[in-house]
């Protein structure tokens, strides 16, 4: 049997060696889902409310041990995840419980005389999801939750170096679901294509890079037709108008660009601010990184690859505070900006995902919406103005699936996420979300 090392990325040690389903438990799993599928798709949406509820409930009472395996394998803030992430995924569980309850849709009724039609949502079937090593838990939840309130049973993998709390996240769902309808399998690159590949899953949601999105893109097209759910990179730009407030635009975006150490794909990793009062920002976003304290990156792998971008910065770039890594045990990289880039650089371009942020200058508005969307991602970007129709008129041209106006990276329930161009299609959150896990089937009958 193939295991692989789970490491603790504050100390970089090895604290336990978790086994690599085969491509038979693979199967077997989704074999699992597709025979609990036929009694599951048939619950109604109020059983499945009272499942869900359960499910938020359950977790609820174990959101220490949740807590515990997240922070030991992401190395994140304990009483973070504790505090907001843990009843974040408790509330997207709440709400989709609900929600598919009321998904609104065209009424039945005549719309051809002597015919009579209705529309019906039915779930797709076996769903593979599959989540990123950032955010293990939060992102199983956010699949999980649309994707069983609309009818769904699901094969769940969690990142092969993130894979405590998802475990831990099936065990919680083994004891309020029916066997087969949430089934967990860990594993590398190799068992997530499995399940992508897999005769008997109907739809793949993967978080991921962009590069996983067309592997994944790539093996659904060669299988089959197969619907895909992709929420891919970001490269969020922060624009900042000469009229903002630059201290609660610092506050804001260092906030922003620093969180879970940069590792988020709506991370406001490039600062774009009027010419006039670049120094000025610069020197509030370098003071406030000096005195932010994060935690570390994920793996080994993943601090030298943001340390490379650092290293091969070009000379007419400049690190103002930051830039190499934190001596000492585990994976820590401090707080850096970086001003003097161009926007074909490729820290500007590509998505770091680590504690970096780059400021550049624009001269107007047509600068600074040239800037931000000049780059393969679409996911987020936030705009800082005093003016209200300034905020508005920006964030009609920004090419991104979210748009925040004087703050950056503020979520809420009820509300869609998900990108364009490179950062992938379909949303998470709100009622939204059930529309990648439904199919929609037109029914009509002659009346005369």
């Amino acid at each position: 049997m193939i295991h692989q090392d789970v490491v603790d990325p504050r100390t970089g040690e090895v604290y336990h060696r978790m086994p690599t389903a085969s491509s038979t438990e693979s199967t077997d799993a989704v074999r699992a889902a597709a025979i609990a599928f036929e009694t599951w798709r048939s619950v109604t949406p109020g059983e499945r409310q009272d499942v869900l509820l359960a499910l938020a409930d359950a977790i609820v009472e174990q959101a220490p041990e949740l807590a515990a395996a997240e922070c030991r394998n992401t190395g994140k803030d304990h009483a973070e995840v504790l505090e907001e992430e843990i009843p974040a995924a408790v509330d997207v569980l709440r709400f989709m419980a609900g929600a598919a309850r009321g998904v609104p849709g065209p009424t039945a009724g005549e719309y051809v005389r002597g015919y009579s039609s209705q529309v019906a949502r039915e779930p797709v079937g076996v769903c593979a999801l599959i989540t990123p090593w950032n955010h293990p838990l939060g992102s199983a939840v956010d699949k999980l939750a649309p994707a069983l309130a609309a009818g769904n049973t699901v094969v769940l993998k969690p990142a092969e170096t993130t894979p405590m709390s998802t475990l831990l996240l099936g065990e919680i769902c083994n004891q309020v679901l029916p066997p087969g309808v949430v089934n967990v399998v860990c594993g590398d690159r190799d068992t997530g294509r499995a399940l992508v590949v897999d005769p008997l899953t109907a739809l793949v949601s993967l978080t991921g890079s962009t590069r996983a999105g067309a592997e994944v893109t790539t093996a659904a097209g060669l299988a089959g037709i197969k619907r895909l759910h992709l929420e891919l990179g970001g490269d969020a730009p922060a624009i900042v108008l000469a009229d903002a407030d630059l201290a609660e635009a610092a506050e804001g975006i260092a906030e922003a660009a620093f969180y879970n150490a940069g590792q988020d794909c709506t991370a406001a990793c490039r600062v774009l601010v009027a010419a006039e009062v670049h120094d000025r920002l610069v020197t509030l976003l370098a003071e406030r990184a000096a005195r932010t304290e994060v935690g570390p990156l994920n793996s080994r792998a993943h601090l030298s690859r943001v340390a490379a971008y650092l290293e091969g910065l070009p000379e007419h770039a400049t690190v103002v505070t930051g830039g190499t890594p934190t001596p000492g045990p585990g994976f820590f990289f401090p707080p850096t900006v970086v001003t003097g880039v161009r926007q074909d650089d490729a820290i500007v371009q590509h998505e770091v995902f680590g504690p970096v942020l780059t400021v550049q200058p624009f001269t107007d508005e047509d600068d600074a919406i040239r800037l931000a969307n000049d780059v393969p991602f679409g996911l987020a970007a936030s705009v800082w103005s005093r003016d209200a129709a300034t905020g508005a008129r920006l964030a009609r041209h920004i090419d991104a699936g979210t748009v925040w106006i004087n703050c950056h990276g503020v979520y809420a329930t009820e509300m869609p996420h998900g990108g364009f161009k490179h950062s992938g299609y379909g949303k998470d959150l709100s009622i939204h979300a059930l529309d990648s896990y439904s199919r929609i089937k037109h029914v009509m009958s002659r009346t005369t």
